[in-house]
């Protein structure tokens, strides 16, 4: 496990940018924490570092933002807060977008764990000492963090 801490919306894109470098077609990444905890942050952070131009925004209600591809892999972003059962986490078309040529980001997991493949790297998101702190923790995937 890996732990970051952020102070501020800068430094938690900067982090994201650094965590993007390491990133993979076939990669599948799964966010934790509250509403305003700096997941959507994060995930333009990532997409911004991997050279991406399409905005980011949450896919609160498109359910998945499709944001082009880098280098042949295509970038998914998933909002996962309204997905309450098999039968609606299927009418997103989900499982089509996970294969060796995507890279995809999901926010509210929580919702969905169980259809996460075991090498999900895990991204949780949790307050610091200050309102404005945050302490990102990165976990799983094949060992690169």
């Amino acid at each position: 496990m890996k732990i970051f801490t952020s102070d501020c919306e800068k430094k938690t894109v900067m982090i994201a940018a650094d965590f993007a470098s390491k990133l993979k077609g076939g990669d599948v990444v799964a966010f934790k924490g509250g509403m305003g905890m700096g997941k959507t942050v994060f995930v333009r952070g990532c997409v911004e570092a991997l050279g991406v131009t399409s905005p980011v925004s949450s896919p609160t209600f498109s359910i998945v933002n499709d944001y082009g591809s880098y280098q042949n892999v295509n970038i998914y972003h998933f909002d996962m807060y309204r997905v309450e059962t098999w039968d609606s986490l299927y009418s997103t078309g989900f499982f089509d977008y996970m294969n060796e040529n995507s890279i995809l980001f999901i926010e509210w997991s929580e919702n969905i764990e169980n259809a996460l493949p075991e090498n999900t790297i895990y991204v949780e998101f949790s307050r610091g000492e200050k309102d404005c702190d945050r302490i990102i923790a990165v976990n799983g995937g094949d060992g690169r963090w």
